[in-house]
């Protein structure tokens, strides 16, 4: 049965959707009017001074970024609707998917792209990596740092700098992983910029202490609190038969990845 938490979980990732695609808006605006200046005076960024091009920069990561939210947000309503559809009724959405072949190729080709964009843009940079196969029991994921990405393969070949007390020798341990074991933080200086899961939303989040990733559950967003803190509950993190609340800065939270294992 629909609870009221439910309702309010899926209205509060609708008006935060509406809210990045009018910054997106806001943005698009803003690049097109110094596209238009630098067409009728390129002359322009050779000016001493002239900040159109650094400007230009910041405009384009900041869409870049916009639209990683929203992507984000986006698959957190989809999984929010289909537990709340009854069992069989989101079938008709899938079978329409696949008599349109044409489109359904051309988005997973533009969704591609734009997956080997970002991950050309993380090399020194902080993710969150499963490290186990797809046929492990459970997954297993790690902060590591991105050390290479290769276009051909779409490997991406990552870090981990402080592996655990069971891994052999102490040394840092390096993976060769595909893409989709990688999934990019928020930018740790934009707190507005980063997705807000709503109380009651399942999220990936780094276990307060360590480099781990746990599934938890949100009890307090952070654009709430003035810390900028998500307060969490971990599951199986039962302490005196509850589950203690802890405390995880935004930029250390992802969405759950669909499937899984725990």
């Amino acid at each position: 049965m629909m609870s009221s938490s439910d309702i309010t979980g899926i209205l509060d990732n609708s008006k935060e959707l509406d809210r990045l695609r009018k910054e997106q808006e806001d943005i698009l605006l803003e690049i097109n009017r110094l596209h238009k200046k630098l067409q009728t005076a390129p002359e322009v960024v050779e000016k001493p001074g002239d900040n159109s091009l650094a400007r230009l920069k910041i405009l384009y990561t900041q869409a870049k970024d916009l639209s990683d939210s929203e992507a984000q947000i986006s698959s957190l309503l989809i999984n929010q609707l289909d537990t709340l559809l009854p069992s069989g009724q989101g079938q008709p959405r899938r079978r329409i998917g696949k008599g349109k072949e044409g489109n359904e190729q051309k988005r997973k080709r533009v969704k591609t792209e734009s997956d080997i964009s970002r991950m050309s843009n993380l090399k020194g940079e902080q993710v969150a990596a499963r490290v186990t196969p797809r046929n492990a029991d459970k997954d297993e994921w790690f902060v590591v740092k991105v050390i290479h990405f290769d276009k051909e393969s779409k490997e991406v070949e990552v870090l981990d700098e402080e592996p655990g007390d069971d891994e052999e020798g102490s040394g840092q341990r390096q993976y060769k992983l595909p893409m989709g074991n990688i999934i990019p933080f928020p930018k740790s200086n934009d707190p507005s910029g980063a997705p807000d899961f709503p109380p009651g939303s399942h999220v990936l989040a780094v276990y307060p202490g360590t480099t781990a990733l746990y599934k938890a559950t949100v009890v307090h967003g952070h654009r709430k609190r003035k810390t900028d803190d998500y307060v969490l509950e971990f599951d199986d993190d039962e302490e005196d038969g509850s589950l203690p609340q802890r405390t995880v800065p935004f930029h250390k939270v992802v969405a759950l990845p669909e499937g899984h294992r725990q």
